[in-house]
């Protein structure tokens, strides 16, 4: 078969695929992003293996894209006027569940015979979560709760903190292990974090005056498309966060643009495909085959990033004076991982290679029971607050 008929065929076939996890969705506990990435499973190498190399070959960008339109619209929600009105909960959550995962983590394996580099290096790998998976959960619940609205500002910065202190582990790992290029890893994280901000702002100032002008009081999707596609190439260009250049861009078109009421609502409604696409191949190359292998260690720092989320945003949401709903579910619906965390460990696996059998399959068996189970979570936490906007 033709390269072209092939790769169409199978576009076409895993978005009518997706549309059968609407269907499943509602008359199952399972949200849809579990249930796509189940579909995956099934169709992908682990299994029936019947999507094509030619297809897998192209994840990267069809990923890039579904985090980008995600970045954008996460970005969205960061008015300065929700924020001033939260902005004591979304940092201090956002920041307590970071940093009481790294370290929950980090001593849970200590305490079971890990040596301390290992333990600090995926102490700070658990901090990171899944902005997709969790916006796609929140989308599929229909809840637009001050929790949900919550949810979503605080994910929007939470990889901010996990990558911050994912470089500050790997410069104090490497300080113990004798080596002098700590300052690297702190030079590049300040680059990629900083340098993403300013390029969402450098985008995004003129793309809130311009846009919508087009077609009065609503920015059209090829207005949206074009800037955020270009977001991100120039973010890669840059080796620059494209994710936070993204949400950076979101936020300030949000905050600046006056004369529409919605930045680039369109997006809306064009992200379902790309993430269909995204969590359907997602699933097709998770070795689910790693599982076999956890072992003690693996069971520990699941275990112990469930206790870090949920009793780090507890202590957050407790510092900031949230509501009871917030304190006591706010950390069970931050449980999805996925993308980062593997990147995370492929940069320890490649600055460590001494550490690499046991860092990679920690990470990437555990990321596969995250990415199923974390959504489940999610959504229950969703169920489970009201509408109240207190």
């Amino acid at each position: 078969m033709p390269q072209i008929a092939e790769f169409l065929i199978v576009i076409g076939s895993i978005l009518l695929l997706g549309l059968a996890t609407d269907f499943l969705g509602k008359r199952t506990f399972l949200p849809r992003v579990t249930l796509l990435l189940i579909f995956g499973i099934i169709v992908g190498k682990e299994a029936l293996g019947i999507i094509p190399v030619s297809m897998m070959n192209r994840f990267e960008i069809i990923t890039n894209i579904a985090l980008l339109m995600i970045g954008f619209l996460l970005g969205g929600k960061l008015s300065l006027s929700s924020f001033k009105k939260d902005r004591s909960q979304i940092i201090w959550i956002s920041l307590s569940a970071a940093l009481g995962t790294t370290i929950l983590v980090a001593l849970a394996l200590i305490a079971v015979g890990i040596s301390k580099e290992i333990a600090i290096l995926l102490g700070c790998t658990a901090a990171a979560t899944a902005p997709a998976a969790t916006v796609e959960t929140v989308l599929e619940s229909n809840k637009d709760s001050h929790f949900s609205k919550l949810l979503l500002a605080i994910v929007a910065i939470d990889d901010v903190w996990a990558l911050i202190f994912f470089s500050l582990g790997l410069a104090f790992v490497s300080i113990m292990s004798g080596a002098q290029d700590s300052a690297v890893y702190l030079g590049h994280a300040s680059y990629e974090i900083f340098g993403a901000l300013i390029l969402g702002g450098i985008i995004g100032i003129p793309a809130a005056f311009l846009t919508g002008r087009v077609k009065p009081g609503q920015p059209m999707l090829t207005e949206a498309l074009g800037l955020v596609f270009v977001c991100g190439g120039i973010s890669l260009w840059l080796d620059v966060s494209f994710l936070i250049a993204a949400i950076t861009m979101g936020a300030v078109v949000t905050n600046l643009a006056k004369h529409h009421e919605y930045p680039f609502h369109e997006i809306e409604n064009i992200e379902r495909p790309f993430l269909i696409l995204f969590f359907i191949l997602a699933g097709a190359s998770l070795e689910i085959s790693m599982l076999a292998g956890l072992g003690l260690i693996g069971v520990v720092y699941i275990l112990s990033r469930v206790a870090g989320k949920i009793i780090g945003a507890w202590i957050g949401a407790r510092a900031a004076k949230a509501n009871i709903e917030v304190q006591h579910w706010m950390g069970l619906a931050l449980m999805p991982q996925a993308g980062v965390a593997i990147g995370m460990a492929l940069l320890i696996a490649n600055r460590f290679p001494e550490y690499q059998q046991t860092i990679l399959s920690i990470v990437i068996s555990t990321t596969v029971i995250f990415e199923l189970v974390g959504p489940v979570f999610t959504r229950m936490a969703l169920n489970r607050t009201t509408s109240s906007n207190d």
